[in-house]
């Protein structure tokens, strides 16, 4: 293909304490090594734009994006989302949402789509957690199939930790499909039963790792024909995550990237990704490691 698009926003970045575990930055930092990497030509970068309200509404509960919208979250959930809610968080909360949606909708034009955040999977349909607002994933795969986009959806999550919130939202709903590999023994530490769970165990490796993901690709293929794939390329299972607990190296998740894509192009089947956790101390060196699914689309597609 020519070009791939890249969705983002140059106000997808928030304001952090410098001791807090979140990368504020990390999203402008990736925009910045794309657009001098020395594929950028083959790029399109596309601007998110802010979501319809009403769409939001079949992922979340009224009166919960209602106190997102106007800063009035109570203690608790501002506790348990774990991040400082200001009017940064909150803008950026409405455009990445449609974020992820407009990375679909082109994927479906193109074949393939990636955007440059997302995958705040632990978002569930009242309350926010783990330092996501709302659910793009889940927001996507209800919305393309209400609009009559699609028909049937493939949530796929290979971020370390379980996506408990598009689990919860997506529950029941018909035409999606969630499959997530996640680290046992991490956070959430009350899993949820998607369609599809892979519990891993710690510390674990580039081979191990690879190996299940293929015999998970497989089960998939089996139980499910899906006309869009949404794919979280968490690289928060990177061997120096410092939230991640499994030891897979920058060239195992290249790896990983590769394989997602290309069982997904040889079965012609659309796929939009969104970049999902990574977490260090170096926003910079996050942003590195968020490449990987860019490089990979490149190299794929």
């Amino acid at each position: 293909m020519s070009q791939i698009p890249v969705v983002y926003n140059d106000a997808y970045d928030i304001r952090v304490p410098p001791t807090h575990r979140f990368n504020g930055t990390k999203f402008s930092k990736l925009v910045h090594h794309l657009q001098r990497s020395d594929f950028s030509k083959q790029l399109d970068f596309v601007h998110s734009s802010p979501v319809r309200y009403e769409d939001i509404k079949r992922a979340h509960a009224n009166d919960y994006v209602q106190r997102v919208a106007t800063g009035a979250l109570l203690r608790e959930e501002v506790r348990q989302i774990n991040l400082p809610i200001n009017t940064q968080l909150i803008k950026r909360s409405f455009l990445a949402l449609n974020g992820t949606y407009k990375t679909a909708l082109k994927a479906l034009q193109t074949g393939v789509a990636c955007h440059a955040a997302g995958g705040t999977h632990h978002a569930h349909y009242s309350h926010g957690s783990g330092f996501c607002v709302f659910n793009d994933l889940a927001f996507t795969a209800l919305n393309l199939i209400e609009h009559g986009m699609v028909e049937t959806v493939l949530i796929l999550d290979l971020d370390v930790h379980q996506g408990d919130g598009t689990i919860d939202i997506c529950h029941g709903k018909r035409g999606i499909y969630t499959c997530s590999l996640h680290c046992e023994q991490n956070f959430p530490f009350q899993k949820r039963q998607g369609t599809r769970d892979v519990p891993l165990d710690s510390h674990l490796e580039d081979n191990a790792y690879l190996d299940q993901l293929h015999r998970t690709l497989a089960d998939i293929s089996r139980d499910f024909t899906p006309q869009l794939v949404l794919y979280d390329a968490g690289v928060d299972v990177f061997l120096g995550d410092q939230l991640g607990n499994l030891d897979l190296t920058l060239e195992g998740i290249f790896k990983r990237d590769c394989i997602v894509l290309e069982h997904f192009k040889n079965c012609n089947i659309p796929i939009a990704t969104v970049i999902g956790g990574g977490y260090s101390p170096s926003d910079t060196d996050i942003a590195q490691r968020h490449l990987s699914i860019f490089r990979a689309a490149i190299d794929v597609f």
